[in-house]
């Protein structure tokens, strides 16, 4: 009867391994068909066969001369043209006072040495355009470089964009709390558009580059520097390719690439250096992002070198929803507070779902992997909490987290579920793990602190019993 039982039992352990084994390998196969699913779907455009040079419209790259006529001028001129404009802008320093807004059809591509330098003027920044801000549509300053309703458009060449608003918009967050405030109100109370104007007399910083309601996108090779607010705004956008960009955007809010409402986005060998966020995904915010029901989905995120506040974050502006992401085979270039960080709060609402983090290393974190379901509440007396599900984790490291390394915070009305870590190696840690309010959390293969050898024997030194 024993020896029947064992067997019987062997066979269930057998079984269930079988089991396991098959639903992994389907799993892999699934994570990997939904990834080439999102790539086949992102198509750099084609760059315009007829090329000019920006010269030939007046510009003079002397640092002195105001160039955006120039700039203006080409965008008409390629507009009126079958195919579009291949603008080439050599090596110089082009002072532009005011933006530059894009056409369809146009690749702007800044040679090695050529560096647009914009105005610190706000007044060049006006009239107003239709925009978001922290999620939150609303008419305000243009931002620097602007594209509504384009398609087929690049930015490329190993030139420079700085935005010189070290003087002006980046001293501006100290007065912008009335404006906040008032963003707010408009969200929460559905505010006609048209009352929603702000600009001249206010305090809203406008983005470096901001593409909207547009699609066919490249962005490649430049460098970005002194951003206003965020570096690139993806917002309601598809088809995006952001590549071999650099970074060194240190200006209060400075965060890399900001996707918003949009999809079908490859964020590839980039080497980030920000005063913020170095990629946050978002989605609008409260009432107008979940009547929005825009997620943002289908963004893949390899090969970069993360340095600034955070590497990946998802959040906190997510309302209309965050799914279908990959980050892979990413490192690091320097110091990053928190390496993966999902946040959201109760006034939130909207889900976090399908998140892929694979083969992802950072250096020294405060936490490597945060999850909060309770950040920065603004009291709204609603209760709309994010569901957080479905987050796969095989290969994230660091050397260092001087305050955590797994955190996940849910919310006791939607707790934080199903949660797969594999492959975590923290060297070293104050607190290890800090699950609250989260269930079907799986780990597997995770070491914090250091990993175990083999057990000590018995010894003399062993004191268990002393004589009395």
């Amino acid at each position: 009867m024993v020896k029947a039982l064992n067997n019987a039992t062997m066979k269930k352990i057998i079984c269930l391994s079988l089991f396991l084994l098959f639903a992994n390998i389907m799993f892999a196969q699934n994570e990997q068909a939904l990834y080439e699913s999102i790539l086949s779907k992102i198509t750099p455009p084609s760059i315009p066969e007829k090329t000019v040079n920006i010269t030939r419209y007046g510009a003079k790259g002397d640092g002195v001369k105001d160039c955006k006529p120039a700039f203006d001028k080409a965008m008409k001129a390629a507009l009126k043209s079958k195919g579009g404009f291949h603008i080439v802008v050599p090596a110089g320093v082009y002072f532009i006072k005011g933006p530059i807004h894009f056409v369809s059809n146009v690749c702007l591509d800044l040679a090695e040495g050529a560096e647009l330098k914009f105005s610190d003027n706000p007044a060049d920044y006006l009239p107003v355009v239709s925009t978001s801000w922290e999620g939150t549509f609303v008419s305000n300053y243009s931002p620097f470089i602007y594209g509504y309703e384009v398609e087929n458009v690049s930015i490329i060449g190993k030139g420079k964009i700085d935005g010189n608003a070290q003087n002006t918009f980046g001293t501006w967050r100290s007065n912008q709390e009335k404006d906040v405030e008032r963003t707010r109100y408009v969200n929460h109370n559905n505010v006609p558009f048209a009352e929603r104007s702000f600009g001249e007399g206010h305090y809203l910083r406008p983005q470096l580059i901001q593409f909207y309601k547009s699609k066919n996108i490249l962005l490649e090779g430049v460098f970005i520097t002194n951003s206003p607010f965020w570096c690139i705004h993806l917002l309601k956008s598809e088809n995006i390719t952001c590549r071999k960009l650099k970074y060194d955007a240190k200006l209060v809010n400075n965060d890399g690439i900001d996707p918003e409402y949009s999809k079908n986005i490859l964020i590839e060998d980039i080497d980030f250096n920000n005063g913020d966020d170095n990629v946050a995904i978002k989605a609008g915010r409260d009432n107008e992002g979940r009547a929005t029901a825009t997620p943002s989905e289908n963004i893949i995120i390899r090969n970069c070198r993360f340095k600034g506040l955070h590497g990946v974050v998802l959040g906190s502006e997510m309302s209309s929803g965050i799914q279908n992401v990959f980050v892979r085979d990413c490192s690091f270039a320097g110091y990053c507070k928190r390496g993966i960080y999902f946040k959201t709060n109760p006034d939130r609402g909207g889900f976090i779902r399908h998140i892929y983090i694979n083969n992802v290393e950072f250096d020294n974190v405060e936490d490597l992997f945060f999850i909060t379901s309770a950040y920065a509440r603004t009291e709204t007396n609603q209760f709309n909490v994010t569901d957080i599900c479905d987050v796969y984790v095989n290969g994230l490291k660091c050397k260092k987290a001087s305050n955590a390394g797994l955190v996940i915070q849910g919310y006791p009305k939607n707790i934080v579920h199903d949660i797969h870590f594999k492959n975590v190696e923290v060297q070293e840690a104050k607190i290890g793990v800090s699950f609250t309010n989260a269930e079907r959390i799986e780990m597997s293969n995770v070491t914090i602190g250091g990993i175990v050898g083999a057990p000590s024997t018995v010894s003399d030194k062993d004191k268990i019993f002393e004589k009395k």
